[in-house]
């Protein structure tokens, strides 16, 4: 899906309270199956699915304009923040301490920490809200804040259906045909009712009841 969705020229953007570290895991076990042992190392490449990645996001507080965090841009390969105003080197809580190099390169960021709504629409170039479509797995810390204060377009993520999903797939033609059935069992309904009301209005006073509550006329 991310492979088409880039395909398409759509810009893909991937917003997490995660920090780098943890969520360049992540993204390597989900994307390329890739796990960390002392036989292999980390993987950059499922950034090219993505236009921009914001960690640290603090999700929902991140969806609100008045959340003033500040946004640092990542480096990568080091884990590095590099603040976006001034250009000062900042390691990540409980990485390595940051070593000031002389100038600070510049160069294309395409993972960030912090920051606010604000940000991400400069980075999107969002002219309308309705632009963006966000997809998210939890109701309030995604989809209501997003919906609500941002006017986003939302996609809910459920896996808890997934189950219910595949039964209704799978019995498909056993619904079908409950369905036919149920449709037989009004109609039959139906005429009974017209029966009882036949006989109880059409001879009234002639007949007697029987076992099941009708009368039977006796003429």
């Amino acid at each position: 899906m991310l492979k088409m969705l880039k395909s398409s020229g759509r810009t893909v953007f991937l917003v997490t309270n995660s920090l780098w570290d943890y969520t360049h895991v992540v993204m390597n076990f989900l994307i390329e199956a890739r796990t960390i042992n002392s036989s292999s190392s980390l993987s950059s490449n499922w950034l090219q699915y993505f236009d921009f990645v914001i960690t640290g996001s603090a999700k929902p507080s991140f969806f609100h304009d008045k959340n003033r965090a500040d946004l640092f841009a990542v480096e990568t390969e080091s884990g590095k923040l590099i603040n976006t105003d001034n250009g000062t080197p900042l390691a990540q809580v409980g990485g390595p301490a940051a070593e000031l190099p002389d100038q600070i390169p510049n160069k294309h960021y395409k993972v960030f920490q912090g920051g606010n709504v604000s940000h991400l629409h400069k980075l999107l170039n969002v002219g309308s809200s309705s632009q963006v479509l966000y997809v998210g797995d939890h109701i309030y810390g995604d989809i209501l804040r997003s919906k609500k204060a941002l006017g986003w377009r939302t996609m809910f993520i459920v896996p808890e259906l997934e189950k219910e999903a595949r039964i209704l797939s799978s019995s498909s033609e056993t619904r079908k045909k409950l369905k036919l059935l149920r449709g037989e069992r009004d109609k039959i309904e139906d005429q009974v009712h017209h029966l009882k009301w036949s006989l109880e209005y059409v001879f009234p006073g002639c007949g007697k009841t029987g076992g099941f509550g009708i009368k039977i006329p006796i003429c």
